[in-house]
């Protein structure tokens, strides 16, 4: 075989496990659509409700009784985040709540959960 089949096919691997990596499941990390994210914050007393997106992003529209922590910043909010509660998790499309989910994770946080689709996805009220 030629050498420029096997650097294509081993890009094209290289490729796969990115997009894996960056689109597949994330370990810890429960994913819940838009109706169960809902009841379940509503169930759970003992919850944080965090908007991971820029304040200017959070000004314009958020789930009421969410906290803003954006994710460029999340490491500075580590100590506000109880780590004995639920964690819930939303941005605008499910991306950087997944990334802080991953910070998270990696500081102890065992019980995540993100809004898949983010705020777009969401159905009940929005807070200004």
């Amino acid at each position: 075989m030629n050498s420029s089949i096997f650097i294509n096919i081993f890009v094209v691997v290289l490729l796969l496990i990115f997009i894996y990596i960056r689109f597949g499941p994330t370990k810890g990390l429960r994913t819940l659509k838009a109706k169960e994210f809902q009841r379940e914050i509503e169930q759970s007393s003992e919850r944080v409700l965090i908007d991971v997106r820029e304040p200017s992003e959070y000004k314009n529209g958020h789930i009421p009784g969410a906290k803003n922590f954006p994710l460029s910043q999340i490491s500075h909010y580590i100590s506000d985040i109880p780590n004995d509660q639920e964690i819930f998790l939303y941005c605008k499309s499910g991306m950087r709540s997944k990334n802080a989910a991953l910070i998270l994770r990696k500081n102890g946080y065992t019980r995540l959960n993100h809004l898949q689709g983010g705020i777009g996805s969401w159905r009940g009220g929005i807070s200004k």
